[in-house]
């Protein structure tokens, strides 16, 4: 397959990148100009540079015409707190400009596209009763996004969708989001204090391989849940502090605290005008607090059908800590 990567250069795609290369297929990639890629990204890679959020349908036809395949591989994810109103920004970057790609490609004569997705719009068909997406702007974008690219198949491509836990790994070049969003706010005081819950995660190899095997195996209009391995968040900041270099106290906090923490800490993001896309009081009784998994026997059908690796998840928690701080924790 020519398979054309949107966001290419970033950590999913460049991942989906070297999947894709490794199974002998022809790649291009439309990726924001924003990173040197001398002597580190492959050479073969028709790399196209624009911002997909700002170009128009008609522009982004002929990045796609003679292309059998697609990958969506950007969009701003729940760590991201945008200007209130929250739905608002979510929907615009992951349902209309999404949608703008898909129709582009299929236009342009693309016959297989995937997207990936949440894993937080698998827990809201698995758990109705949590009315997760009534609840959750950035949930219901993502529920509306999978709906939408779905459609905008039209019949003559095909459309897949793949829904991702917690996802580690390093890339060169690029800082592991962890570190600003994660990293900082939990691992600086004595005692890591986090909620009691767990959660599914994957290697970001295995999400590359995912999205190429999806292209190959995957059915139109299937929505994918791709996890590897399902851990109480005691095991992750365990494996953090090990990639850190240091051996804190881990305190997991009853849900009623961690909602009244969440609580203040959403108060002070409206003072500055910002909504985060997960109600930030709701994600900590309803989904940090219990151990919401993709189910084991999910992951074992899905790994199956798409053929992507599995056992990487400690790996990578220790490459993406690593690259975090590559002086070290404490400088």
């Amino acid at each position: 397959m020519k398979i054309m990567i949107v966001g290419g250069t970033g950590f999913l795609g460049y991942y989906t990148t070297l999947a894709a290369l490794k199974k002998g297929h022809s790649v291009g990639s439309l990726s924001m100009d924003d990173i040197d890629l001398e002597g580190w990204y492959p050479s073969g890679v028709d790399v196209r540079f624009g911002d997909v959020f700002a170009m128009s349908e008609e522009e982004l036809i002929p990045v796609f015409e003679g292309y059998d395949a697609m990958v969506y591989s950007v969009g701003p994810d729940d760590r991201v707190t945008p200007p209130a109103p929250a739905y608002e920004f979510f929907h615009d970057r992951l349902v209309t400009q999404c949608a703008k790609a898909f129709r582009a490609a299929r236009r342009a004569g693309v016959k297989r596209a995937v997207v990936y997705n949440s894993y937080f719009a698998a827990f809201d068909r698995l758990h109705p009763e949590k009315r997760l997406a009534e609840v959750h702007p950035y949930i219901r974008c993502r529920v509306e996004q999978a709906e939408r690219v779905i459609a905008e198949g039209g019949g003559s491509m095909d459309v897949m969708v793949l829904e991702l836990p917690y996802i580690f790994g390093a890339m060169p070049k690029r800082t592991p989001i962890w570190k600003n969003v994660f990293l900082e706010r939990f691992f600086r005081a004595p005692v890591v204090c986090f909620p009691r819950g767990g959660t599914t995660m994957i290697h970001v190899r295995s999400v590359g391989e995912a999205g190429v095997g999806a292209l190959k195996h995957g059915k139109h209009g299937q929505r994918y849940p791709v996890g590897d391995e399902n851990h109480n968040f005691r095991v992750m900041l365990e494996w953090m502090e090990e990639g850190l270099g240091v051996k804190k106290p881990i305190w997991q906090v009853p849900a009623g605290l961690c909602a009244l923490g969440a609580d203040m800490l959403a108060k002070k993001e409206a003072k500055k005008g910002k909504e985060a896309g997960l109600n930030m009081k709701r994600l900590m009784l309803d989904i940090m607090n219990e151990e919401l998994y993709i189910p084991a026997e999910t992951i074992d059908e899905v790994s199956a059908l798409l053929g992507y690796s599995r056992d990487g998840v400690k790996e990578g928690v220790l490459e993406a800590m690593h690259a975090s701080y590559p002086e070290g924790f404490g400088r």
